[in-house]
């Protein structure tokens, strides 16, 4: 039973994050769609809306809450919870309040409202990256990750992955 549910669980953290990672590039999508003329602008917004709204209510959010379900199934089955469990679940914690934040800004575009650059949404976009890599290296790695080390690779990491922004949006000008 235990397997199965957690292949459950990592088909909807699959489906999860890539609704969070194609949602962001359709609002930034949307976002630039802001800069066109008339009808252009229109057509797009029309038509990026209704994917957004797709995405984000039909996968992105019936994903997560599958994530939920069965992840707290898998430990409601462990028997004892372990010390990476513990960061990695801290990990998840902070992707919910990402997932949130997504929400937030869902909820923003639907009214017309764009506070963020793309380039903003750009530079959100990573931090799911972010929380992929260093919850896949607790679940893999588990007891044999040093602390520091798990800590400076994952420093190591955001500072590539910045620095590639930087280096993309120096390209894109």
């Amino acid at each position: 039973m235990y397997n199965y549910i957690k292949a459950l669980h990592i088909i909807f953290i699959v489906t999860w994050f890539s609704g969070m990672f194609y949602i962001v590039r359709l609002f930034i999508y949307n976002r630039e769609a802001q800069d066109k003329t008339s009808p252009e602008k229109e057509i797009l917004q029309s038509h990026l809306s209704l994917m957004i709204k797709r995405l984000w209510l039909g996968i992105t959010w019936p994903s997560a809450v599958l994530t939920l379900i069965f992840g707290g199934w898998m430990l409601y089955l462990y028997n004892s919870i372990p010390t990476w469990l513990w960061i990695k679940i801290g990990f998840v914690i902070g992707l919910y309040l990402y997932h949130f934040s997504l929400h937030a800004i869902y909820k923003q575009q639907s009214k017309g409202i764009f506070k963020y650059t793309s380039q903003q949404l750009r530079i959100w976009n990573e931090v799911a990256t972010i929380f992929l890599v260093a919850i896949v290296m607790l679940v893999v790695v588990k007891q044999n990750l040093s602390f520091v080390w798990g800590l400076t690779g994952l420093i190591v990491f955001v500072i590539i992955l910045m620095s590639a922004i930087k280096i993309y949006k120096a390209m894109r000008k």
